[in-house]
């Protein structure tokens, strides 16, 4: 049996997650990690007090130590500086993926370890197996539905060492009832939404705090000007709504399918335009992140979380790979994370750096 910490959150899943560790016989420890305090007035809510009390509550509940462990600072080092900067460059960073690694996974993890912990305890929907070689890989949640995996693509393979998921191994029905059956003050708690530990805070009124206007015009494929927008860091490619513009065709609603940095052009077309290059097969994915080595040929490949994943074929460019998927994907978008699979089993992750035809 092994000493682990569990990150209580406050939600269910967490809970559940501490409960069937300390039941399988391991000395079970909560710690909630403060990352984020919305004390800078951005709208939206950060309801961290609240989720400490449940997580206490938790805890208090199982008869397990609890401790707050604060990682402010570590957090807006690694998470909201990189989320920032990447807006301000013109992508579209994916903070919760690089939460995973960087904190959960990381700092988290290095305090464990640093406190006599041999590993972490997490409520994601992903499952890990040992292997003959003493190495350790991620699979497939066993709901299709509840699916983590993807945001764990970017682990190292030392930190898959000291992860363990038991929630991974249920449905989110039988979690819930898991919850009902431990007594766990958080049973009937809703899940959470928003960005990786900041709250129901919306990402626009975050950038909006932090990144200063930069307006510009929303024109067509042919250049004509439809509008002006406050800053294309605000604006993602595929996205339909919230660019102000109204199209002239019934039922059309027009779509972002280029940011232009330079002119501060945001360009907008309809989905099925042509030219419009909202659809793409073929990529460079670079910070790449290998769980059991690197891997080439053919795989599967998920672009972003809730899509299907997607036979590709995959070839070596110095650090990068070119990805060639089988099929024209939709809203391909720098700073995104692709996880590639084998099956149902995670192999890694990288980064969307450039998008072809």
């Amino acid at each position: 049996m092994a000493r682990i910490m569990v990150g209580l959150s406050g939600g269910v899943d967490s809970s559940v997650a501490a409960a069937l560790l300390q039941e399988q016989g391991h000395e079970v420890v909560g710690g909630y990690m403060k990352n984020w305090i919305n004390d800078e007035g951005i709208a939206g809510d950060c309801p961290w007090e609240q989720d400490v009390e449940d997580a206490h509550a938790v805890a208090k509940h199982l008869g397990i130590e609890f401790r707050v462990i604060d990682l402010v600072d570590h957090y807006r080092e690694r998470i909201v500086d990189y989320l920032l900067a990447g807006y301000r460059d013109g992508i579209t960073p994916n903070p919760d993926v690089f939460c995973n690694r960087e904190m959960k996974f990381g700092v988290f993890l290095d305090y464990a370890l640093s406190q006599g912990f041999e590993a972490v305890g997490t409520g994601h929907y992903a499952r890990r197996r040992e292997l003959a070689d003493g190495s350790a890989v991620i699979l497939r949640g066993a709901d299709p539905n509840k699916d983590q995996s993807y945001f764990l693509a970017m682990m190292k393979p030392e930190q898959i060492q000291r992860a363990r998921f038991p929630v991974g191994e249920l449905l989110k029905t039988q979690v819930r009832d898991e919850a009902r059956r431990f007594g766990l003050p958080t049973a009937e708690k809703k899940d959470s939404q928003g960005i990786c530990f900041i709250g129901n805070i919306k990402m626009n009124d975050f950038l909006t705090h932090y990144v200063k206007d930069d307006p510009g015009e929303i024109v067509d494929l042919e250049g004509r000007v439809l509008g002006t927008h406050r800053g294309l860091h605000l604006f993602t490619l595929g996205q339909r709504k919230g660019h102000g513009v109204a199209s002239p065709r019934d039922g059309m609603a027009y779509v972002v399918v280029r940011k232009e940095p330079e002119s501060k052009r945001l360009v907008v077309a309809y989905e099925d335009q042509e030219g419009s290059g909202l659809y793409s097969s073929t990529c460079l994915v670079g910070s790449l992140s290998w769980m059991n080595g690197a891997r080439h040929g053919v795989l599967d490949a998920q672009p972003r979380y809730r899509a299907k994943s997607e036979r590709v074929t995959v070839v070596a460019e110095g650090d990068r790979l070119r990805v060639n998927f089988q099929r024209p994907q939709r809203a391909l978008t720098p700073g995104q994370v692709c996880a590639f699979y084998d099956g149902g089993q995670l192999l890694g992750g990288g980064v969307f750096e450039v998008i072809e035809a």
